[in-house]
């Protein structure tokens, strides 16, 4: 994909907000980092949007190296660790290509996340490149955290919306992106072309390039199947934390991978 389309869109999305609005996944993507986090270490979020997932680490104490292709979400970034008096728990921001880390050492870093650059990568010689790429700037035995789109997720949501999806209004188009995997919207303007795996893919796809699988969760957990009149009844009756807890803890059954829209991949480096 062009990487100018990548830039335009995150250039006027508020991908901040959008964690603040829907923040389930946020909140269980951090629960399965840092359990799975060294105690320390330097940590690099690459692909990194305006930085949230950067800035939670940072004021853990961690340092933290952020890279993202978008210049505004780096600038993003860079102002919100001075809000957030962070600023020295940085050691850099910087615009990169996921495929591409120019100027990051080999094996440097304890932990990398890269939540968000596999979405928009549609050539599967960019993915192997961005997972090379990975694996050579992390130390032996580091963990990464690597995000996924699910495409069984995405053919549910077609199927539901296919207004809101287009050329997905057509079934013969959602036939031929479950064989392809390729998302390209018809309308301008809206999310940028992507990639989504089949869940069964995600794991051989990282195993087979240098790593060992601690888990893959569904970052969405159970979401996807509540309507916020059913949420509302949990909360309601004060069960709202009793709740989170439980789609964190179902976040790991791997029943419900495929209605997930974002995966989690966690593994260390052989």
């Amino acid at each position: 994909m062009e990487r100018s389309r990548v830039v335009d869109y995150y250039s006027s999305f508020d991908e901040w907000g959008r964690l603040d609005r829907e923040p389930l996944e946020f909140i269980i993507n951090m629960h399965y980092i840092l359990e799975s986090l060294p105690d320390t270490g330097l940590v690099l979020d690459n692909g990194a949007g305006p930085g949230k997932y950067a800035m939670e680490l940072a004021a853990l104490g961690y340092r933290i190296t952020l890279s993202d292709l978008t210049p505004a979400s780096v600038d993003i970034a860079r102002q919100k660790a001075s809000e957030m008096a962070l600023t020295k728990q940085f050691d850099g921001f910087h615009v990169l290509d996921a495929t591409h880390l120019n100027g990051i050492a080999d094996e440097t870093y304890d932990a990398v996340l890269m939540l968000g650059p596999m979405y928009h990568l549609q050539h599967e010689e960019e993915r192997e490149a961005a997972v090379r790429e990975l694996h050579r700037v992390i130390k032996p035995g580091g963990v990464v955290f690597v995000a996924f789109q699910s495409r069984m997720r995405m053919s549910i949501n077609s199927l539901q919306s296919p207004q809101h999806w287009k050329p997905h209004d057509k079934m013969d188009a959602i036939r031929s992106f479950v064989d392809k995997g390729t998302f390209d919207h018809q309308d301008q303007g809206r999310f940028t072309g992507a990639y989504y795996f089949h869940v069964q893919d995600v794991v051989p796809f990282m195993e087979q390039r240098g790593f060992e699988t601690v888990h893959l969760i569904g970052s969405s957990s159970l979401k996807a199947v509540l309507t916020d009149d059913q949420e509302r009844y949990w909360k309601e009756r004060g069960e709202e934390q009793e709740l989170l807890q439980y789609m964190i803890e179902a976040a790991k059954d791997p029943s419900i991978l495929g209605i997930s829209s974002h995966l989690l991949y966690i593994g260390t480096k052989l």
